[in-house]
């Protein structure tokens, strides 16, 4: 379920492409969150993926037609209980008639019907989708209120390859749960704006075998590329130390492993960014001499108790320098995190404000992990800390519910700093 525990009535509309079997996936990634889920295919889709597949995922009947269980008026019910419609796959065909206001089977009905949050993801060859009059139909459903998620780059039916893939499915149900639980988290507030997130944990060597890490799993600055992608910025993530997270669709990943690789390619990619994005878990120090074979336990040497530590690059702060010296646009907004933990001298937000104070950065992101608290969970909570000196608090909620909140203060820090 959603953080905030809701049992959600989704309903997932497919239509006749290929990529419809990922709509299984889809329903099941619903039902295994805990919400109730109904399968509206169009009778096209059925050619892909037969209707008991779609109930036995569901454990609801799947119907394409206003005209089964009139009595129930099903084409208005379905629609009006839902609290999410998220079309996937979303064909060229099914956008243009969503977008005229069509309702010549169940689906576009329920589409016309629901006032709930409605998502599509769209899935057709690149050329479909850079058509003007699929552009237009995009833009249609946009004004309309409904969010258009941008396609994956990928593999295509055959041999093509580019944009129009559908996302993976889990991708979907997080940027649609986001919908939900967020419906404001889809203004195209950063279109045009060129976005560079830093994320996951860095890995010092000791040796070929051993690292210095930490707990980062790379889930919140996933979720920020995720986010602010489909808030229509150019975006590329550099990230670090991740395990099985799909790339978001539309973002460029860049990867890299230590402190110093991410020190590089934030140096190289940050020039002409409007926004840096600093989610990186960055280890502060590294041992100072790497170790060409294995450190061998109980080595007369006890070379492993005597690892000397070297400090690594300040990378915030040396962003917020360049920014000062005129190798980054003066006009960048610079985004900091904090992971603190209480001590004896200051809590949390206390050690956030003095950080804030020390870098230099324009917004701070402060979350609490005494205890591993955050690493790798799906939610997180914290404070928004901005160099004006307000704090907003950032309530509970899922990643990507958080990265949309911390995209709020920077969509609104971008348009004062470009006036």
């Amino acid at each position: 379920m959603g953080v905030d525990g809701r049992r959600l009535n989704v309903v997932v509309g497919v239509s006749g492409g290929i990529a419809a079997y990922k709509a299984c996936h889809l329903v099941r990634a619903f039902t295994e969150r805990g919400h109730s889920v109904h399968v509206v295919p169009t009778p096209s889709a059925l050619n892909f993926v037969g209707a008991a597949t779609f109930e036995a995922l569901s454990g609801n009947p799947v119907s394409t037609t206003v005209f089964d269980a009139v009595d129930e008026v099903r084409h208005v019910r379905i629609g009006q209980e839902a609290d999410l419609v998220v079309v996937a796959p979303a064909t060229a065909d099914l956008m243009s008639r969503a977008a005229h206001g069509r309702a010549d089977d169940l689906l576009t009905a329920t589409l016309l019907v629901a006032t709930c949050p409605v998502v599509f993801a769209p899935a057709m060859h690149t050329e479909m989708w850079n058509h003007p009059a699929t552009r237009d139909n995009v833009a249609t459903l946009r004004r309309h209120g409904a969010i258009v998620l941008d396609p994956a780059h990928g593999r295509l039916t055959g041999v093509d390859t580019g944009p129009g893939r559908l996302p993976e499915p889990e991708q979907i149900a997080k940027l649609a749960l986001l919908a939900a639980e967020k419906p404001g988290a889809f203004t195209r507030d950063l279109e045009g704006k060129r976005v560079v997130v830093t994320a996951g944990g860095t890995r010092e060597a000791i040796d070929p075998v051993r690292f210095i890490g930490n707990h980062s799993s790379g889930r919140q600055g996933f979720a920020l590329a995720d986010v602010a992608a489909q808030r229509g910025a150019d975006v590329t993530l550099i990230a670090g130390s991740v395990d099985a997270l799909g790339t978001p669709p539309g973002v460029t990943l860049r990867s890299i492993t230590s402190a110093r690789d991410l020190h590089d390619a934030v140096v190289e990619e940050a020039p002409g960014a409007d926004v840096v994005i600093m989610a990186a878990a960055v280890a502060d120090f590294r041992p100072g001499t790497e170790s060409d074979s294995k450190l061998k336990k109980g080595a007369s040497d006890d070379a492993l108790s005597r690892i000397e530590l070297v400090e690594n690059p300040d990378i915030l702060a040396d962003a917020v320098r360049r920014r000062a010296d005129g190798e980054l646009d003066a006009a960048t907004v610079i985004v900091g995190f904090a992971a603190e933990t209480g001590d004896a001298t200051a809590t949390p937000l206390e050690h956030a404000k003095t950080k804030l104070a020390r870098k230099g950065c324009d917004l701070l992101m402060c979350n609490d992990v005494s205890g591993g608290a955050t690493f790798g969970a799906e939610d997180n909570v914290g404070w928004i800390l901005d160099a004006d000196g307000t704090i907003d608090d950032v309530p509970r909620g899922s990643k990507h519910a958080v990265a949309a909140n911390i995209l709020d203060a920077v969509a609104r820090r971008v348009a004062a700093a470009r006036g």
